[in-house]
């Protein structure tokens, strides 16, 4: 085996997002390693090395005997590489950045996931655009891109097929999708998207039948495109106003997960008629909405999102657009067989489920099941066919808190990492919840593990640790 990519960012779930790998496709479906990873890690136990680190969210993109990784450091944005044997850093490239993106609190600007198609390192950052690297460090070409309208940062990772780099910019005001040529970072296709809001999904590319699509989260809708020239295919309503998660899949079956405020049906977030809100509240009365003209309440905490511009006005556009966004909205987690053209909500959606969903660990499938873990460290696994729960909402004890790391797999094993650094490893094969070890690396952890030769790659906030038999 020679290369494995994860993608990660805070605010967004995570999968693998390469392509031209079989070992990760099949009954083992998205985010499964290779060989036998340890049960127990710590720093006293399974330790190979451990590596300082700049600050970052984006996870280990690793080929042969490289990883490549983003960070923050002395105010710059960074591509490094490390020694996979050790941990020692090769080389560091600084980008051309001239202003550094706001960011969530808990995120990071350095938070999607570098790519590879083996010759070439594609890092992203949402402050500059897209660069390649040979695994040298030698700057290859780089395409500067607009950065996103969004308060939050950047979070979708790239990802590589057909030759060509793919990026999706869905974000408040004017998203879009684009295809750079690998080679040379010339433009391939364009899509535009404006009527998908803020997204933090990476894409994933669902190969079936001989088939491929290119797979894309966003605002209420699941799509597929041709990778050739980026045209639609098909599209599959319901989801959540924002895409965190990212989408996994096997030959069979495509898996979707979304969740969000006001996209469940004992939680909708109700907003009238836009005439009648600002008779009320329009306390200046020169017809558009400021944040101090919005009562307390689920409405004004999300001011940033209904004024997409960000010019501190709402207007009746902008107020209206949200208003069927959670209308709209819902909160799944379902499976979509291949096959479709045109709208497939009704035809191809084979099973759903509503409650106990992750709002940005993206799930893992693998042994025939997928596997989820909630917020509060609540795990869940359904049969991949049916969807009929095997068990649902069982408690990970001493692994509460959040959960942003996304799930991986190997040796019938499912590796789990909440935000405080619990690693808990689960018996993916057992009918009931069955942790065969809780590892506690006393660390916040955002970044998705990866796990090559049986070596489980985890990075916490100042350290990459490598932990193998």
């Amino acid at each position: 085996m020679k290369h494995l990519s994860l993608v990660f960012s805070v605010l967004t779930s995570t999968c693998l997002a390469q392509s031209n790998w079989p070992q990760f496709r099949g009954a083992g479906g998205l985010g499964i390693g290779s060989g036998k990873p340890p049960v127990e890690v710590s720093t006293e136990k399974n330790l190979k090395w451990q590596a300082d680190v700049p600050f970052g969210h984006s996870s280990p993109c690793i080929w042969e005997n490289k990883i490549a990784l983003t960070g923050l450091a002395d105010g710059k944005l960074v591509t490094f590489c490390l020694n996979r044997a050790d941990g020692r850093e090769l080389w560091r490239v600084a980008a051309p950045a001239e202003k550094i993106e706001a960011a969530h609190r808990i995120g990071s600007p350095a938070a999607p996931t570098c790519c590879t198609d083996g010759e070439r390192v594609i890092s992203y950052f949402g402050s500059f655009g897209v660069i390649a690297y040979d695994w040298n460090g030698k700057e290859l070409w780089k395409k500067p891109l607009p950065a996103p309208v969004v308060e939050f940062g950047t979070s979708a990772s790239p990802i590589i097929a057909d030759g060509k780099v793919i990026i999706v910019a869905d974000q408040d005001v004017g998203s879009y999708m684009i295809a750079l040529d690998v080679k040379t970072g010339a433009k391939g296709w364009r899509v535009d998207r404006r009527e998908f809001r803020r997204g933090f999904s990476t894409p994933l590319i669902w190969r079936h039948g001989g088939v491929e699509e290119l797979i894309v989260c966003g605002s209420l809708w699941t799509r597929s495109y041709d990778l050739k020239d980026g045209k639609q295919r098909w599209s599959a309503g319901g989801l959540s106003r924002v895409s965190n998660t990212s989408p996994v899949a096997t030959d069979d079956a495509l898996l979707v997960c979304g969740w969000n405020v006001g996209g469940d049906e004992d939680d909708r977030v109700e907003m009238e008629a836009y005439d009648s809100f600002l008779a009320a509240h329009d306390a200046d009365k020169n017809g558009l909405l400021g944040e101090n003209e919005f009562p307390a309440g689920p409405l004004r905490d999300r001011y940033t999102i209904i004024d997409a511009d960000k010019d501190g006005k709402v207007t009746k556009d902008e107020y209206d657009t949200m208003r069927a966004m959670f209308a709209k909205a819902e909160n799944q987690l379902c499976a979509i067989k291949p096959g479709g053209s045109g709208d497939i909500t009704t035809t191809h959606v084979t099973w759903q489920q509503t409650k106990h969903l992750p709002y940005v660990f993206t799930p893992v499938v693998t042994n025939g099941r997928v596997f989820t873990v909630k917020g509060g460290g609540l795990a869940s696994a359904y049969d991949v066919k049916s969807g009929s729960p095997i068990y649902q909402a069982e408690r990970l004890e001493g692994a509460s808190g959040e959960y942003y790391a996304s799930a991986v797999s190997a040796d019938g094993r499912v590796y789990v990492v909440s935000q405080r650094g619990v690693v808990s490893v689960l018996d993916a094969s057992s009918d009931k919840l069955n942790v065969l070890a809780r590892n506690d690396l006393k660390a916040p952890v955002f970044a998705s593990p990866a796990i090559v030769d049986g070596v489980i790659y985890i990075r916490t906030d100042k350290t990459l640790f490598a932990f193998g038999q």
